[in-house]
């Protein structure tokens, strides 16, 4: 059984009306679906789900307390309105517990605000390594210490603390980039000429023209 768990019920009734009135409830209408399992259509208060999520993220398992049943899922996805905070509909993902899943893991890059050496750009090229394994192996991300990084240094997903877990296997490549560390750039500012040009020497328009005329009459 998982640590967390979310009180959902069964939804009765699909379309924009019925789905309207949930959320103007402050219900967020949902489903739940597995590999091999016929699909449920729920509804959650808004105000758990929003506490759930937090919590979770995406790569944690939760309970969902369906009645007398606990259904372990993983938050498949979100949606929420476009300019107002708030959630419109969410989808979760049953788990075989028994069954390995492929799943995306965060990087996180700790000690971004600790790095020794200064002046310096830290450039973070991945965000998530996609590994499998089973449920209970699932690790809350992959995370790498970038304090002692010098210039030129690179992180690559070999060096992520999770990648020497032989209970996960990575389908994002060993050697692909992760993070590098930079010398900041100098901008190099143009140099203002001295010479400038008196607006009397240039020849205008109709001085170019009586030139040109006399010329011809020669």
């Amino acid at each position: 059984m998982a640590e967390i768990k979310l009180n959902v019920e069964l939804r009765e009734g699909i379309g924009k009306n019925k789905t309207d009135k949930l959320r103007a409830e402050k219900i967020v209408p949902g489903v739940v679906y597995g590999k091999g399992v016929e699909p449920k259509t729920i509804s959650i208060s808004e105000k758990e789900l929003h506490k759930v999520f937090l919590s979770a993220g995406t790569n944690t398992i939760i309970d969902l307390v369906l009645g007398s049943e606990n259904l372990p899922v993983l938050f498949k996805e979100v949606q929420k309105h476009p300019y107002k905070n708030r959630y419109t509909h969410v989808d979760f993902y049953m788990i075989d517990m028994k069954e390995s899943l492929r799943i995306q893991i965060p990087i996180i890059l700790e000690g971004r605000d600790d790095i020794i050496l200064q002046p310096s750009v830290l450039t973070q090229q991945l965000n998530e390594v996609d590994i499998e394994c089973l449920p209970v192996d699932i690790p809350q991300a992959a995370v790498y210490n970038v304090t002692e990084m010098q210039y030129g240094d690179q992180v690559l997903v070999k060096d992520l603390d999770i990648f020497s877990n032989e209970k996960l296997t990575f389908w994002t490549d060993a050697e692909e980039l992760v993070a590098t560390l930079q010398e900041p750039r100098e901008e190099v500012e143009e140099e203002e000429t001295d010479e400038t040009i008196d607006a009397a020497d240039v020849p205008t328009v109709d001085e170019t023209e009586d030139e040109g005329a006399e010329e011809a009459d020669e």
